[in-house]
């Protein structure tokens, strides 16, 4: 068997280096071409390249499409194909957010772009620092903003992400996300990183609208089964921590946000449920579900988030 393995790992197709190293480059320079503009400039022209990618790219679009018809069973299609515009615009107006957030936003000037609504009881949770803390978003409005801001007040959140596939991208990235005291740790070593921040009563970020895959824990998200990790519901039942569910909505047109908490799930919610790492899940995922529909333009209506079906469910066309 140690064998077939080591052969398997051998046979992984090795990473392009000088490719890697061009992709890098071009990203910097359309990063240096952008800050030529001013950012509002640089979003209309996102707004362009989304509308130009609703067009040509069927693929995508199909697929964000499927899942509105499915999410929002009673829309009129034009609302739909709004909404998946919308979205897709979204999409590149992220990438301009995310070049200009370390130059944008800083101590002395995050009120001029950051707007907080009903954060009040989060803040005491933070200011306390008797226990851990679990903050959960999903793919929706400026994800990446909102550990960047909690690290911008003096909360450094270690946050759970993927590791880019091109290194070099991925350094570039890791400045971005890092630059005001964020840690990012790769989510398949997470473990130790994640409890050693509870253990210093730190928050601890996710994304939690990933499909989790043949092994996750179903449950409904609009409407329809989603497969969803078990492992913050069972990090919050082992370490008796509080689950914050929040967004960042975009304000359109402008380098501005909302930064909301949907909702708050506390021990004592989960103590005595018949299930509660179900009732946990279940929760945050309604949580999410119901920040989406205040304004469901802002989700990344693209995500595959229901390609893994329950079993004896036939997989969705678009998924």
């Amino acid at each position: 068997m140690a064998k077939n393995s080591s052969h398997i790992v051998s046979q992984k197709k090795p990473r392009n280096r000088l490719l890697d190293y061009l992709q890098y480059l071009a990203l910097r320079w359309v990063e240096m071409i952008l800050c030529c503009f001013p950012v509002e400039a640089n979003l209309y022209t996102a707004c362009v390249l989304g509308d130009l990618m609703y067009v040509v790219d069927r693929k995508h679009r199909d697929r964000a499409l499927g899942n509105l018809r499915r999410s929002f069973p009673g829309m009129a299609e034009a609302e739909c194909r709004r909404i998946a515009r919308r979205s897709m615009r979204q999409f590149f107006s992220f990438g301009v957010e995310f070049i200009f957030t370390t130059r944008l936003v800083r101590l002395e000037s995050w009120r001029k772009f950051v707007e907080l609504k009903d954060f009040q009881t989060t803040l005491d949770l933070l200011l306390k620092k008797d226990r851990g803390l679990i903050m959960l978003t999903g793919h929706y409005g400026n994800w990446e903003i909102l550990g960047y801001v909690l690290a911008t007040l003096g909360f450094p959140t270690t946050s759970v992400a993927r590791t880019l596939d091109n290194p070099y991208v991925n350094e570039f990235a890791l400045g971005v996300r890092e630059r005001r005291g964020q840690r990012i740790v790769d989510k398949r070593g997470m473990t130790v990183p994640v409890m050693q921040a509870i253990s210093r009563c730190e928050p601890v970020g996710f994304i939690a609208d990933q499909n989790a895959g043949s092994k996750g824990l179903f449950v409904d998200f609009f409407g329809r089964k989603a497969s969803t990790y078990k492992a913050i519901g069972l990090l919050a039942m082992q370490n008796e921590v509080p689950i914050v569910i929040g967004y960042a909505r975009r304000v359109e047109g402008a380098f501005r946000f909302h930064v909301g908490v949907q909702d708050i799930i506390y021990p004592a919610d989960w103590q005595g449920q018949d299930d509660p790492l179900i009732y946990i899940t279940q929760r945050y995922t309604a949580a999410i579900e119901q920040f989406v529909r205040d304004d469901p333009g802002q989700y990344l209506w693209i995500h595959r988030r229901w390609k893994t079906r329950p079993k004896g469910e036939v997989s969705e066309r678009f998924d």
